[in-house]
């Protein structure tokens, strides 16, 4: 029996078996918050500025962030002529770093229905970077387990990294899609939000 190692790792910053006997992916998703000051919008938005997690690819600090490491192993074996997927496993981290307020006590109402409104709307986009990563880690799996077999075990692996990186690659892209459809509309997005939260407040909801 041989196995290949896969190492698929992506850095992104700003989560049904195949086969009979194989499991879920394996996921965890953990969080870090970085803390922000000030007491007026413009306080707000220069201290997201300074504190907020840095994007290795442009080095341009964000609100918030989402680390994805998606990586695993398949294990294959020779078996009357033919090499055989016989286990996968993959394996998903997601780690979320989001902002806190520490000056909320003391700022006008209005500044604290800004902050809710955007901090919200914060989580709410890296939770879904995180959900993607869970889409493409079962999406991986699946695609593993479901190999047909290969005349030799050097063939598998091969057969196996090109699925992986396939897979990987098309991941990294729905991420990148996600990030501009979302850039594009923050601002109508941001604004319904706060006609919204201010009508509910206007009618003692």
């Amino acid at each position: 029996m041989g196995a290949v190692r896969l190492t698929l790792t992506a850095l992104l910053l700003l989560c049904l078996p195949a086969s009979q006997g194989s499991a879920d992916p394996l996921i965890t998703k953990t969080y870090a918050y970085f803390t922000v000051g000030g007491l007026t919008g413009a306080d707000l938005e220069r201290e997201l500025s300074k504190h907020g997690p840095v994007l290795s690819k442009s080095g341009i600090r964000h609100p918030g962030a989402t680390r994805i490491k998606l990586g695993g192993s398949v294990k294959y074996k020779n078996a009357g002529g033919k090499c055989r997927v016989v286990a996968a496993t993959v394996k998903l981290e997601t780690h979320l770093t989001l902002p806190r307020w520490k000056n909320r006590s003391k700022a006008d109402r209005q500044t604290v229905l800004i902050w809710d409104t955007l901090s919200s709307d914060i989580k709410r986009h890296e939770e879904r970077h995180a959900e993607i990563a869970r889409q493409y880690a079962r999406k991986l799996e699946k695609a593993l387990e479901a190999l047909r077999p290969e005349p030799t075990c050097k063939l598998m692996e091969a057969r196996a990294s090109q699925t992986s990186k396939s897979i990987i690659d098309k991941h990294a892209a729905d991420q990148e899609r996600y990030d501009r459809v979302e850039a594009a509309s923050f601002e109508r997005r941001m604004l319904r939000m706060l006609r919204f939260k201010v009508e509910k407040l206007r009618s003692g909801g």
